[in-house]
C-alpha cells in the first residue's frame, strides 16, 4: 500500500499530512500517526488491517483492470499502491454530503468543527491509541436542529446532515443492508435522504461499504472518462470498478495523463 497515494485520493476526509510523510487521522474511537514505514505494524493490529484493507490482493485488481483498456492500463501503473479504505459508513454518508460542492480545506474544517476537533496536530512519531474527538452518532445529530448546527458554518448541508442522521437513526436507511444489496437498489436507498444524488450515493457505497462496483461519477470525472475512455461504460470494469475509478482520478489529477498520449 502506497499510504499518500491512499489517504489523499479524495476518499477521506480525517487525515493529514502533519509533517514530510507523516500521516495522522481519527477512525472511529481510534487514532494513529505514522509514515510508509510502520506500515508492517499495522498487519498486528485487526482494527488497522482490516480499515486499510491489507488482506485484499491489490495486485491481482490491478492486473484485471489493466488488461482492459491501454489508457486504464496506464492510470493503473500510476496509481500502484492505492487500497479503497474500509470506513464507517455513517461517517462517509455524512462527509460527502459535505463535500457536495466545496473544497477540500472546507470540508475537513466542517468535519473537524462536527467532531469538535480544534487543535492542530504535532509532529509525532508512531502512535496508535484512542481517538479525542470521534464522529458523532446519525442519533446524536438526529436531536439537533439546523440552528445547532450553525457553528459548523456548512450552510445548505445542514438540512441534508440533518435528514440523514434521521433516517439512520430511525432505520428508514439501514446502511448495512447496503452492502449486499444489488447495487441499483442500494444506490436508490441511500438517494431517498435529502441531498443525496447518484455521486454521494456512490461515494458512500465504494468509500463507507466497501461496494467496488460502485463508480462515483462527478463533472470532474466525466469529463476525464469523456476524454481518455470515449465510449466506456464504467459498468465494463466490473467488480473493481470503483478501484479504477481511483486509479484515474489519481492519474489524471497527477497530469500523468497528459503526458501520455490517447490510445
Amino acid at each position: 500500500m502506497n499510504l499518500r497515494k491512499t489517504l489523499l485520493c479524495g476518499q477521506c476526509f480525517r487525515w493529514r499530512e502533519i509533517a514530510p510523510d507523516v500521516f495522522s487521522g481519527t477512525v472511529g474511537n481510534r487514532h494513529l500517526t505514522l509514515t510508509q514505514q510502520d506500515l508492517p505494524r499495522l498487519r498486528q493490529d485487526p482494527f488497522w488491517c482490516i480499515y486499510f484493507d491489507l488482506n485484499t490482493d491489490y495486485e491481482t485488481l490491478r492486473k484485471q483492470l489493466s488488461a482492459l483498456h491501454p489508457n486504464l492500463n496506464k492510470a493503473a501503473q500510476h496509481g500502484c499502491g492505492i487500497h479503497i479504505l474500509r470506513q464507517e459508513p455513517w461517517e462517509t454518508l455524512c462527509s460527502f454530503i459535505i463535500s457536495q460542492n466545496n473544497n477540500i480545506p472546507r470540508i475537513q474544517g466542517i468535519i473537524d468543527r462536527l467532531c469538535g476537533e480544534t487543535e492542530a496536530c504535532s509532529p509525532a512519531a508512531f502512535q496508535n491509541g484512542p481517538a479525542v474527538h470521534p464522529f458523532p452518532q446519525p442519533e446524536t445529530l438526529a436531536a439537533l436542529s439546523e440552528t445547532d448546527l450553525a457553528p459548523l458554518r456548512c450552510g445548505f448541508r445542514a438540512r441534508y446532515i440533518l435528514d440523514a442522521a434521521r433516517k439512520v437513526a430511525d432505520g428508514n436507511v439501514n446502511l448495512e443492508a447496503l452492502r449486499t444489496a444489488p447495487l441499483a437498489e442500494a444506490r436508490a436507498v441511500l438517494m431517498q435522504i435529502t441531498g443525496v444524488g447518484p455521486k454521494v450515493a456512490d461515494c458512500t457505497l465504494l468509500y463507507g461499504l466497501h461496494r467496488m462496483d460502485a463508480f462515483p461519477v462527478d463533472v470532474w470525472m466525466k469529463r476525464a472518462m469523456g476524454q481518455w475512455f470515449p465510449g466506456v461504460d464504467p459498468v465494463s470494469f466490473g467488480s473493481a470498478a470503483g478501484l479504477a475509478q481511483q486509479y484515474i482520478f489519481d492519474w489524471v489529477r497527477s497530469g500523468a495523463s497528459e503526458e501520455e498520449i490517447p490510445g
